[in-house]
């Protein structure tokens, strides 16, 4: 195999894997990466959304809210086990983003409940969020539908 045609076979795998890598947003010191929600079955009327924000400022922010027009309601939410027993709560007060630090939204902690969703969440498909921080205003976002189980062992999260 040729020198060029080592060089074509690895940038026809690099454009295929491309999908694959997470989406990166920065807006303003926060750095908002990989963005994703698990598919949904037909009728299904609640999704999570999960991603990661990275502060690189040195003011504390805070995330306030967030809408989807996917959803009828989308909703800061926390998980936790109590007994046995997953309970999850809606976090009225917004999530906290320190300066210098990381906070993930994942399945098993915080995370972004679509509410009343209007479609399927259909795999392999994108959807608009608009995030609203304290600090740093709205920002915007396309989540990918990855499979139910992507991210984790919370497959059931979305028929809560």
């Amino acid at each position: 195999m040729t020198t060029l045609s080592r060089f074509a076979a690895v940038a026809l795998l690099a454009a295929a894997a491309t999908p694959l890598l997470a989406q990166s947003v920065t807006a303003g010191k926060l750095v908002i990466d990989h963005p994703w929600s698990r598919q949904t079955a037909p009728g299904q009327k609640v999704g999570g959304g999960f991603l990661s924000i990275t502060n690189k400022g040195r003011s504390d922010d805070r995330l306030i809210s967030a809408t989807s027009p996917v959803a009828g309601e989308v909703q800061l939410h926390t998980m936790s086990m109590d007994g046995g027993v997953m309970r999850m709560r809606e976090v009225k007060d917004g999530i906290a983003v320190p300066a210098g630090k990381t906070v993930a939204l994942k399945p098993g902690g915080y995370h972004l409940m679509l509410m009343q969703l209007k479609r399927p969440l259909a795999l392999g498909q994108s959807f608009p969020v608009t995030l609203r921080f304290q600090r740093q205003g709205a920002v915007k976002l396309s989540f990918k539908v990855e499979p139910v189980g992507f991210g984790g062992s919370e497959a059931n999260h979305g028929r809560h």
